[in-house]
This record gives C-alpha cells, sequence and structure tokens, in this order.
C-alpha cells in the first residue's frame, strides 16, 4: 500500500493522516510496523517535569516527509541533522496534514539522547472550521472519540504526544468543547504514554475568534489550564513576557514563548540574533520554543551547514540548561546518523553519501571556548558510523593541557569503572600531544578512590587507570584496548571509586613537554565507552522466539 511502501523503491516510509476520517478510521496494522519506534525515551537528569525553564523545538521544513521519511534510510547528499539534543527537552514536529505522525528516524534519535517527541494535531482554513464543527461541536462522543484515536496513535508508534493546533475560527458550540477536549485528550494522552505531554498554540481564544495573543492572557488562560503547555505566537514584546510570567505563577515553566528563527513578522531576534530573543525569555523564568531552526540549513545552504549549525547554538548555548546521562552503559561514536562514507574500525568501507537518523549515536556537549577551543563533526574520518568528533584548540603559554567536557552525568557511581577511547591526533606534530579520560565527582564528604595508589584531587577529579591489557574475562568486548588501527589510538582504563556520584567525563589533552609557547591540536574521537563493570561481566540475557516478518527479495 503507497502510505507505507515507497511506491518507487517499496521500501517503507513514515507517513501523515489526512482529514477527520482519517484519523477515525486509523487501526494499527502489519503493513505500519516498521514505524513503530524501537527506542525507548532515555532517562534523564533533572527530568522533564522539573521546575526551570525548559526548551521545545519545532521542526518544519518544506512540509515534512522529506528524505527523512525513509525508515531504512536513503543515500541523500548533505541532508538536514539535528544533534544538539542535550540542549533541548521537547522535539516536536511540525507540518500542514490534520495529523503530523513524527517520522520514526527522528523518534529513535531524540529518544536515544533524552528528548521528548510530539506529533501535530492540526485544522486550518475553511476546511478545518468544517472538521473542527464535525468532531467539537458534535458533543463528548465526537470529540472523545478524536481523543481517543490521537492517544492510541501515540502509544503505538511511540512518541511523547501532541501540538494541537486551532487556526480557524470555532462556533460557539465548537469552542464550548475545546477544553473539554483538551482536557480529555490530556487524560487519555497521560495515560497510555509514559510522561506523555499535550501542548497547545496561542490561536484560537475562549470566543472562539482567531486572533494570535504572543502572550498568555485571560482570552486563552482556559486552554493552559486545560492541557500541558501553551506555545505563543512569535510577535511579542518584553510587556508581554511579564504579564506572562505574572499570569502563569508556578506554570511558568509550561509556557514555552515562541522564537521565529526566520524572523517573519514583528519579532526580537531571529537568525544568528536568536540569542537576543532568548535573553528576555528566560529574564522571566519562561520556557522557549524555537520554531524552525532549520533555517541554518534552508536559508545559509546546505554546503557549510555543520559549520553554520555549530555556530547558530553556539551563540544560544548560554540560554539552554542542559540535561545529564543518568544511566550507564554510555557508549558512543558521534555518529550523526548521515555521511559521505561508511566507517567500520576505523576503515572507509563504502564511499557514497547515507542519511538514517536511526543510526545517529548519542550526542556530547558541543563545547566552544571563544578563540579557544571549538567541537565539531568531521566527515572525513571516523571509527565506526559517518563521523567523528573533532576537538580543535590551543593550549594557552604556560599550562600544559585542555579539558574538553563531553558529557555531564548525573548518578550514582559504580564501584569500578571501565572506560575505552579511541583517538587519533592529527596536524604536523601528533606525537607532541597525549590525550586520556578525566571523569570529576559531586563533592561529597564521603567519597573515596577506591584504588589507594591514586589519590585524586580535592576537586573530585578522578584520572583512570591505564590498562595496558583488558581484564581476564573482558578481553572480547575490551578488545578496544589494543586494537587501534588505520591510524587510530585505543586506551583502555580502570577507575575504582567508594560512595561517590559521576558529574562529568572529559577529555584532556597535553603536551608531552613544557613549553611557553601557546600550541594548537586538532584531535578526532572516534568512540568513548563508560561501562559498569558489575553488569559488563553478567551473562547477557537469552534472547528467545526471535520472528522475522515483512521480507522482501529482490
Amino acid at each position: 500500500p503507497a502510505r507505507y511502501f515507497d511506491t518507487k523503491t517499496t521500501e517503507p516510509i513514515s507517513f501523515f493522516l489526512s482529514g477527520l476520517e482519517e484519523l477515525l478510521a486509523w487501526q494499527p496494522n502489519s503493513n505500519d510496523e516498521f514505524n513503530v519506534s524501537a527506542v525507548p525515551l532515555a532517562e534523564r537528569q533533572p527530568p522533564l517535569h522539573s521546575r526551570r525553564p525548559r526548551t521545545l523545538v519545532c521542526h518544519d521544513m518544506n512540509g515534512g516527509y522529506l528524505e527523512d521519511r525513509f525508515i531504512q534510510g536513503s543515500a541523500t547528499r548533505n541532508p538536514y541533522v539535528f544533534y544538539h539534543w542535550r540542549y533541548i527537552d521537547i522535539f516536536v514536529y511540525f507540518s500542514h496534514h490534520t495529523v503530523t505522525i513524527p517520522p520514526v528516524v527522528w523518534t529513535n534519535a531524540a529518544h536515544r539522547n533524552g528528548v521528548s517527541v510530539l506529533g501535530t494535531f492540526i485544522t486550518e482554513w475553511t476546511d478545518g472550521q468544517k472538521l473542527c464543527e464535525a468532531f467539537l461541536a458534535g458533543g463528548e462522543e465526537a470529540y472523545g472519540a478524536v481523543a481517543e484515536q490521537l492517544a492510541r496513535i501515540a502509544q503505538h508508534y511511540r512518541f511523547d504526544g501532541w501540538l494541537v493546533n486551532i487556526e480557524n475560527t470555532l462556533s460557539a458550540a465548537a469552542v464550548g468543547n475545546l477544553p473539554l477536549f483538551l482536557r480529555d485528550l490530556t487524560a487519555r494522552v497521560h495515560g497510555a504514554v509514559p510522561g506523555g505531554l499535550v501542548i497547545w498554540y496561542d490561536s484560537v481564544l475562549k470566543d472562539g475568534t482567531l486572533r494570535w495573543q504572543n502572550e498568555l492572557n485571560d482570552e486563552n488562560r482556559i486552554f493552559f489550564d486545560a492541557c500541558d503547555g501553551l506555545f505563543t505566537n512569535y510577535n511579542w514584546k518584553e510587556e508581554q513576557l511579564e504579564r506572562t510570567h505574572r499570569l502563569a505563577g508556578p506554570r511558568q515553566n509550561d509556557v514555552y514563548v515562541g522564537v521565529d528563527v526566520f524572523a517573519r513578522g514583528d519579532v526580537i531576534g531571529g537568525g544568528f540574533d536568536t540569542d537576543k530573543s532568548l535573553r528576555l525569555i528566560r529574564q522571566y523564568g519562561l520556557s522557549a520554543a524555537i520554531f524552525a531552526p532549520g533555517w541554518v540549513y534552508e536559508h545559509l545552504g546546505k554546503e557549510n551547514f555543520l559549520q553554520n549549525e555549530n555556530r547558530f547554538w553556539g551563540l544560544l548555548a548560554e540560554y539552554l540548561p542542559t540535561h545529564s546521562i543518568c544511566t550507564l552503559p554510555l557508549t558512543t561514536s558521534f555518529s550523526l546518523g548521515m555521511g559521505t562514507s561508511t566507517f567500520l574500525d576505523g576503515k572507509n568501507e563504502e564511499s557514497g553519501p547515507w542519511y538514517d537518523l536511526s543510526a545517529q549515536d548519542i550526542q556530547p556537549l558541543y563545547a566552544e571556548l571563544q578563540g579557544r577551543l571549538s567541537t565539531n563533526c568531521c566527515l572525513q574520518d571516523a571509527w565506526c558510523g559517518g563521523s567523528s568528533l573533532q576537538l580543535q584548540g590551543t593550549i594557552p603559554p604556560g599550562e600544559e593541557r585542555v579539558a574538553v567536557r563531553l558529557f555531564s552525568l548525573q548518578m550514582p557511581a559504580p564501584p569500578k569503572l571501565f572506560l575505552t577511547l579511541l583517538y587519533k591526533l592529527e596536524g604536523p606534530q601528533p606525537d607532541d600531544f597525549t590525550v586520556s579520560l578525566e571523569v570529576t565527582t559531586w563533592d561529597s564528604g564521603t567519597c573515596l578512590e577506591g584504588n589507594p595508589t591514586s589519590l585524586p584531587e580535592p576537586n573530585g577529579r578522578h584520572y583512570p587507570r591505564f590498562l595496558p591489557a583488558p581484564p581476564p574475562g573482558l578481553a572480547k568486548l575490551l578488545a578496544a584496548c589494543h586494537r587501534g588501527s588505520h591510524g587510530w589510538t585505543s586506551r583502555c582504563y580502570e577507575l575504582e571509586l567508594q560512595d561517590c556520584s559521576l558529574r562529568d567525563l572529559s577529555v584532556i589533552v597535553s603536551r608531552q613537554q613544557p613549553s611557553l609557547e601557546e600550541t594548537s591540536f586538532s584531535c578526532l574521537l572516534g568512540e568513548v565507552r563508560v561501562l559498569d563493570t558489575a553488569s559488563v561481566t553478567a551473562s547477557p540475557p537469552q534472547v528467545h522466539s526471535v520472528m522475522a516478518s515483512q521480507l522482501w527479495w529482490q
């Protein structure tokens, strides 16, 4: 069927639903199993619902369902990817179809990085008005059926909820039932999806007229009170932020103030000045909804996309609270889910473009220090997948090393950790530098390093002990300890801790010789792993009754 499979290639594709009939007729179907997310939402700290301002990204690009609709990837050159997951909390996939089911590749990539994913339910223009009359003016049975279907769809495809966008005027009967519909939908989504969310877009008012308010006020508050949050329109001024802050009270983090990166209309900021809007939004303790950050790709072009993307998010970083990893194992090859080649064990196995966000790895923090350090994605060389992480910077005169924070962590440290690192030093004198890992722990009077030969520094910095060879019993898993090849260096470490809580994982680049000169370095990271020894040595669970379906032979 054309809804589920591409007519040209027969490959499985992600899809949307058009109109009320398609929504009400939807049933799970063996053809759409490809569309079910295979990656559960990773735990994170602090949790999404904690009391701090959040960041939502609303992805709207050329009508949606572009190359990202190909569930098993495509040979796309210079595709759009998003990878600053550590800096955002919610990802909305937006299109103008009635029911936008997020392409499963986006749900997989976001979930792997601890970010919730919402689809969009939208009605607009005259057709939207008719659709709303049919289900809202029809009473509890009619709107309950729509709420039930939307909750079932999110549960079936394993994404996390909905943005609801009613962009047409409503009759008195329809608008009277709208808050009841929102309450019903929110309750059903909460029941069907752990951590589920329903967010309302600032459009229709309580009397049914369509007039964007650019704030939370008495005209739209009834809808905010009926769901998990409000996404405001983009043409706000500072006094509206102040009023919103006052009216939202303890729910100020549930107001997502809209920022259009394309800067359409009378807006503050946009483009590379988006930080101006965020600075104001955060002054009032409100959450932010960054609309169409694909501007970087669409407006500035595909050629230097990765550099421009890092610049765009780097300018916003100080206004984006990050979230930490709180479970082990942590393992990543930094792949973006795209490439110009496919690498395995440092070897270029296949040249040619590919794009598959489901294959994107856990993404790090993209650390920047003006003029001193930059973290970039390198497509030219990788250990595994399509890209590696490139650290470039300088070690200042008289200093011996520079630390680059890769991940913030927040979890109790197991008694014993194994860590592995694969790297490649570039540049004219790679032998001038060494590369190693540093683990920091949160300050506590009880935290001790278990290995008595190495005393930690008082500020909770620990330097894991280098292992020339893996311990017996782990040789297979930790083959990385001595498998560096194709110019990659491999390192294996061990760290014993007592009563500690993990805080950061950093890479240290050090000079071999002290120097009064400033020294530039460039280093590729190919893979980092942090493993809890106890769970690594335990035998893995047995797999039973494997089924294969939807086989297509060519």
